[in-house]
């Protein structure tokens, strides 16, 4: 369903579904008990501004009856975020796609604590493109490339390389260097069953037919005081959470700063000066509408191979 009501400062409406029966008469008192930790006052004033809205565009009243529509859409009331120290860098831009370097520690999209502070909303309003929207995701931990589409027209031709696994991804890793694997001569492909529920904060390998699966070479080394490390290539060919860094911490090769896998480690503040060794390095395609082979690659380097 489309929202009735456009991107504001970079942000959709949220869109509610209201109970067919219950209580409530009305929307407005239906919205007032759900959120009753929301100033009531607030709410009200949103009715009254012609802030809340159905599809259609029909605008709720205080007095709209509960029944008179199964969703609706309002504007959520943001606290003000602090700017993350860290910056986005475009690397190309036509009128279909945008293409990006993601700083580490910028989650891809609004979550949690994270609104404003995404690069989707901060390009949204640095750019004016209310309509963009991301073909994949990064990790908040992560950098590298990250596609935008920039065109709804075209949009659905871009999915479809994604959604038919017809997009070539290549990611860099600083590791410990595990000399029995032997991976600078032979590269190794890892699979294995993998999931992620949305109430646990860590994927988890189980039992079960592979999900996943991901080729893992070590191109450098070097000894390093914590021991040798290595830049590794790490090639998914699926594109589950967190698959990359499971994978690597399977093998005894926990990326550099990974504060999840192998261990978890107690939540602490960003320390942006020990940002995940983790890089989506470069992305290749063939253009679904000129037929011409693309290739993006980052511009940024890892820190923990310097």
């Amino acid at each position: 369903m489309k929202s009735p009501l456009p991107v504001r400062n970079g942000v959709n409406a949220t869109r509610l579904r209201l109970p067919d029966e219950g209580p409530w008469k009305t929307a407005l008192e239906y919205i007032l008990d759900r959120f009753d930790h929301v100033n009531p006052r607030g709410i009200g004033e949103r009715f009254d501004r012609g802030e809340v809205v159905a599809l259609g565009g029909a605008v709720l009243s205080r007095e709209t009856p509960l029944t008179d529509h199964t969703f609706v859409w309002y504007y959520r009331e943001l606290p003000v975020e602090q700017r993350l120290p860290v910056e986005i860098t475009i690397l190309h831009q036509d009128e279909n796609l945008l293409v990006v370097d993601k700083p580490h520690f910028l989650p891809t999209t609004p979550g949690g604590m994270y609104v404003a502070e995404s690069a989707l909303v901060r390009l949204r309003v640095q750019l004016g493109i209310p309509d963009l929207i991301p073909m994949h995701r990064l990790d908040r931990m992560t950098a590298g490339i990250l596609l935008f589409s920039v065109n709804p027209e075209t949009r659905g031709n871009y999915q479809l390389l994604f959604e038919n696994r017809r997009i070539t991804k290549e990611y860099e890793a600083v590791a410990p260097v595990r000399p029995e694997l032997n991976l600078g001569n032979e590269p190794l492909t890892v699979r294995s069953k993998i999931v992620k529920s949305r109430t646990y904060l860590l994927a988890q390998k189980v039992e079960g037919e592979a999900n996943t699966e991901t080729t893992i070479s070590l191109l450098e080394q070097h000894a390093a005081p914590q021991g040798t490390v290595g830049r590794y290539r790490l090639q998914p060919h699926t594109g589950k959470t967190h698959q990359l860094r499971l994978h690597m911490a399977g093998l005894g090769l926990g990326i550099m700063n990974d504060p999840f896998y192998p261990v978890l480690h107690p939540q602490q503040p960003d320390n942006y000066d020990e940002p995940l060794q983790l890089l989506a390095k470069s992305i290749a395609f063939t253009d679904p509408l000129s037929g011409a082979e693309s290739f993006f690659e980052s511009s940024l380097q890892l820190s923990g191979f310097a």
